[in-house]
């Protein structure tokens, strides 16, 4: 598989700061891979609080993370204030894809950029449940831009 290009920030329709701790840095100086995934989860759980869409104590359906991968470009260090961006992919019967890239301080490429997947399961039987037209639309309004 050949490496992708790192996408521009123009590409996302939605962006969240995220700011770096001082314990994200590795002993190499820079924020450690593991981190990004951190903030992965952050970016979408946030946009799935604000929208309605995920109560962490009573909601239903969950939706549980069933696949991620991430390619690095540039590090992030601390301090470091990053512009979190995301879209969604592909919304299927009961998954939503969702494409976040990282962005460093001032910069408008992804210093990292990946994917995030949710199958969406009722909290009881935890299995899959189709997401409501409510849902669809949501994910709509930050649907990945088509190519012309």
């Amino acid at each position: 598989m050949a490496r992708p290009e790192p996408h521009a920030l123009a590409d996302y329709p939605h962006t969240q700061v995220v700011t770096t701790r001082w314990m994200d840095n590795d002993a190499y100086g820079h924020v450690n891979n593991v981190v990004y995934y951190s903030y992965f989860d952050t970016i979408v759980n946030a946009w799935l609080i604000a929208k309605g869409l995920l109560d962490v104590e009573k909601g239903n359906p969950i939706g549980l993370v069933v696949e991620t991968g991430c390619h690095y470009f540039e590090p992030l260090t601390y301090p470091e204030t990053v512009t979190a961006a995301m879209r969604v992919a592909h919304v299927g019967n009961s998954s939503v894809r969702y494409e976040i890239a990282l962005f460093g301080e001032g910069r408008t490429r992804a210093a990292a950029q990946g994917h995030f997947v949710h199958v969406y399961v009722d909290r009881a039987t935890r299995r899959p449940a189709p997401l409501s037209s409510a849902w669809r639309e949501l994910f709509a309004s930050i649907a990945a831009r088509q190519a012309p």
